[in-house]
């Protein structure tokens, strides 16, 4: 399948829906689209495959460089409609997402999941993936 790109407001709108099952703290399609412009601006990109003219995976990355990385891709959000589960989209997607950060010079795809969700640390696992450590964080609220 091929990836596409979502950009637009428009095209943005598309990807409510299947985000929201991700993001569920998600709740107006307006709210959605200004979030991911202003991620845009920090070099957020939304990608998808679709069926039928839907998009039924989405991921959310970022080409981005750091001191333990060097270059990478950051995957921010992965997610596939339930009817497509098991089927592969899932580790489709992250391997077009490796030849478009291999294209910019990336040498790894890093990415986050919570440390309770066994079954996305599975998949990962599956699709290759390593876990290497755990990531901190502290709300400042």
């Amino acid at each position: 399948m091929k990836t596409t790109h979502y950009d637009t407001a428009t095209e943005l709108a598309r990807c409510f829906t299947l985000m929201r099952e991700l993001r569920g703290e998600l709740n107006s399609e307006v709210q959605f689209i200004a979030q991911v412009q202003r991620q845009q601006a920090q070099g957020y990109r939304l990608a998808g495959l679709e069926r039928d003219g839907k998009p039924v995976v989405l991921a959310g990355y970022r080409l981005l460089e750091n001191f333990i990385h060097g270059q990478f891709c950051y995957v921010d959000d992965l997610v596939t409609t339930h009817d497509v589960r098991g089927q592969g989209i899932g580790a489709e997607i992250l391997e077009n997402l490796a030849v478009i950060a291999r294209e910019y010079g990336c040498c790894k795809m890093v990415l986050d999941t919570a440390i309770t969700n066994t079954q996305a640390q599975a998949f990962y696992q599956r699709v290759g993936y390593t876990a290497l450590g755990l990531h901190f964080h502290r709300d400042l609220t």
